[in-house]
């Protein structure tokens, strides 16, 4: 473009923009609390949406008979739980997913002892995360193990890792010893494959499929699947990641 006409774009969007500001005549404030009236035709609307939504977060899908505590330990009983059901749905949609990976930071509560409703599932995951598959080669495998020793540990099933001064002493993947040459298939979430919460060691993956599988999903499913085989949500810490001294 010739600069004398460039010029006078910039001085007509200029001219136009300050034609646009807005002016304010008289200023009024208006107080929000429980002295104002509710707008009854707004209220009315979206009343029974409320009330269809609440009735499906009070479902009740499962059972646990003990509280699932949310704490930044090593090993947690809520993120035994996540990690377990994340493994589980990982295993269904591809048989030879071996480990499962999320991050303490990423469950957003516990839950609670007795009925386990939609709701509780929401609290602890209420973000759109879905399952990602990534195939990794061994040597990835070991950073990934590294990675979490140097963060004090984090959510994982299907795996033992001993950490020691924030450094692996011990990784087992399906009870085995990590081979450098083969490749492992882990079942983790897009969020994390991106490399949110500072993960970075899958950032030479093999291989990854991203589901439509929502994390929330998964879990609801996990409970769902438990309480039709009988069974009641029964978390305890089994050693799986241990710091030692």
């Amino acid at each position: 473009m010739h600069y004398g006409a460039l010029l006078a774009a910039l001085m007509l969007v200029a001219s136009c923009k300050s034609q646009l500001q807005p002016t304010v005549s008289k200023e009024q404030y208006y107080q929000i609390d429980s002295t104002l009236q509710a707008d009854t035709g707004i209220v009315n609307y979206y009343s029974p949406y409320k009330a269809k939504l609440e009735s499906e977060m009070n479902r009740v899908i499962g059972y646990s008979d003990v509280a699932l505590q949310k704490d930044n330990g090593e090993e947690s009983l809520a993120g035994n739980f996540f990690a377990d059901a994340l493994l589980w749905k990982g295993k269904q949609l591809d048989p030879d997913v071996q480990a499962s990976f999320g991050t303490k930071g990423g469950i957003r509560s516990g839950l609670k002892a007795g009925n386990i409703t939609v709701g509780n599932i929401f609290e602890m995951m209420p973000f759109e995360n879905a399952v990602t598959v990534l195939t990794l080669g061994g040597e990835d495998m070991l950073r990934w193990a590294a990675f979490m020793a140097k963060t004090g540990g984090q959510p994982v099933s299907g795996v033992r890792l001993d950490i020691r001064d924030g450094q692996v002493e011990n990784f087992l993947v399906q009870g085995k010893p990590v081979d450098p040459k083969a490749t492992y298939k882990l079942v983790t979430y897009d969020y994390l494959a991106n490399g949110g919460d500072y993960v970075t060691c899958f950032d030479n993956v093999l291989a990854r499929k991203d589901h439509a599988q929502r994390i929330r999903e998964t879990l609801m499913e996990y409970v769902s699947d438990l309480t039709k085989n009988g069974k009641h949500i029964q978390g305890k810490i089994d050693g799986r990641v241990r710091i030692v001294k």
